[in-house]
C-alpha cells in the first residue's frame, strides 16, 4: 500500500498542486515544446510530394510509440534507483502535462483585455484559439474564450488525468504527444488534410471518453443534473465528436449559445449552434465558468484518489 501511494497517488496530487501554484512558468524546459519540435522535424521533411497520408501515419506511430517507450523506460529506471526519485520525476511530468491554471489565467485575461479595448481582447483571445480573430466582435471574443475554456478543460486537464489513471506517466505523456500532433497538423486545410488526418482521428479516439467524463463532471458540480439532457441533445451536433460535450455542458450551465460561423485560415466554417439563448456574455459568466472548471478538475482528482485507494486496499 505504501509503495502504491508513493508511485501513483503522490505524483498525481503533487503534480496537480504544482500546476495550481506555477501554471506554465516561462523559461523552464517543457516536454510539450520538445514534442512540437519533433513534430515539426517530421512535418517539414515528410509533408510534401506523394504519399502524404502514409507519411503522416508513420509520423504519428513513430512519435506516439516512441514517447510511450521512452517514458516507460525513464520511469522504470527512476523507480529502480529510488522510490522517492521516481515519485519526484513522476510529479514533475504530471505537472508539465496539465494546463488547468494556465487555461484559466488566459481566459481571465481575455475578459480583462476586453474591458480595455476590443483590439486588446481580440489579441488576447488569439493566444488560445485557432480561429481568425481580427474581425471578431466583443461578444464573439467572449464566446470564443468560453468555448475554449470548456473544450480545453477536457483536452488539457481531464483527458491527461484520465490517461494517467489508465496508463500512469507513460499514458499521460503519450496523450500529450497525441494532442500536440492534433493541434499542429490535425487540420482539414490543403496543407494538412492528408498528412494530419490520422493524427486528428487518433486524437478523437483518445478524447472520446474524457470529453464525456468532462461534461458529466461539469454538470455534476453545477448541481443541475437535469442539464444532462441538454448535453445529450447538443453534444452530438458539434462537428467534432468530442468538443460538443464539454461545450454544451458549459452552454447549459450559463444558459447561452455557442457555435456559429468561424473563420480558420481565411475560410469560413459553419459550426452548429449549441443552445438557443443568444444573450450577451459578461465577466460574471467567465467567473462562473472558471469556478465550474476548478470544481470539475477537483472532482476528477478526488474520484481518481478514491479509485486508487480502493484498488490498493483490494490488492495489497
Amino acid at each position: 500500500m505504501d509503495v502504491f501511494v508513493i508511485t501513483v497517488i503522490l505524483p498525481l496530487v503533487a503534480g496537480v498542486i504544482l500546476d495550481k501554484i506555477l501554471g506554465d512558468p516561462a523559461g523552464l524546459p517543457h516536454p510539450v515544446v520538445g514534442f512540437g519540435r519533433l513534430i515539426g522535424f517530421f512535418e517539414h521533411r515528410w509533408n510534401k510530394g506523394t504519399g502524404r497520408k502514409r507519411k503522416g501515419i508513420w509520423t504519428v506511430l513513430i512519435l506516439v510509440v516512441g514517447v510511450y517507450i521512452v517514458s516507460w523506460g525513464l520511469m522504470h529506471f527512476c523507480f529502480s534507483v529510488n522510490d522517492w526519485l521516481g515519485m519526484a520525476v513522476a510529479s514533475v511530468l504530471v505537472f508539465f502535462c496539465l494546463a488547468g491554471k494556465t487555461l484559466i489565467d488566459e481566459v481571465r485575461m481575455v475578459f480583462e483585455a476586453l474591458d480595455i479595448s476590443l483590439d486588446k481582447g481580440r489579441y488576447q483571445v488569439s493566444r488560445i484559439v485557432g480561429r481568425d480573430t481580427a474581425r471578431l466582435s466583443g461578444q464573439e471574443v467572449r464566446t470564443a474564450a468560453l468555448e475554449t475554456l470548456a473544450e480545453n478543460l477536457s483536452d488539457g486537464v481531464i483527458a491527461p488525468l484520465f490517461w494517467y489513471l489508465v496508463l500512469g506517466v507513460p499514458g499521460i505523456l503519450t496523450y500529450k504527444m497525441i494532442n500536440t500532433l492534433d493541434s499542429m497538423i490535425g487540420y482539414r486545410n490543403e496543407r494538412y488534410r492528408d498528412f494530419g488526418c490520422f493524427a486528428a482521428h487518433l486524437d478523437d479516439i483518445a478524447n472520446y471518453i474524457p470529453a464525456r467524463i468532462t461534461a458529466f463532471l461539469m454538470v455534476l458540480v453545477s448541481g443541475r443534473p437535469s442539464l444532462l439532457s441538454f448535453v445529450r441533445k447538443y453534444g452530438r451536433k458539434h462537428a467534432s465528436p468530442n468538443s460538443g460535450y464539454p461545450e454544451s455542458a458549459l452552454a447549459g450551465i450559463l444558459d447561452c449559445r455557442f457555435g456559429g460561423p468561424h473563420d480558420y485560415f481565411g475560410e469560413t466554417v459553419y459550426k452548429p449552434y449549441i443552445g438557443e439563448n443568444d444573450r450577451l456574455l459578461d465577466t460574471k459568466d467567465a467567473m462562473t465558468a472558471i469556478r465550474i472548471n476548478r470544481k470539475a478538475e477537483g472532482a476528477m482528482v478526488i474520484c481518481m484518489v478514491i479509485l486508487y485507494i480502493g484498488y490498493a486496499l483490494a490488492v495489497y
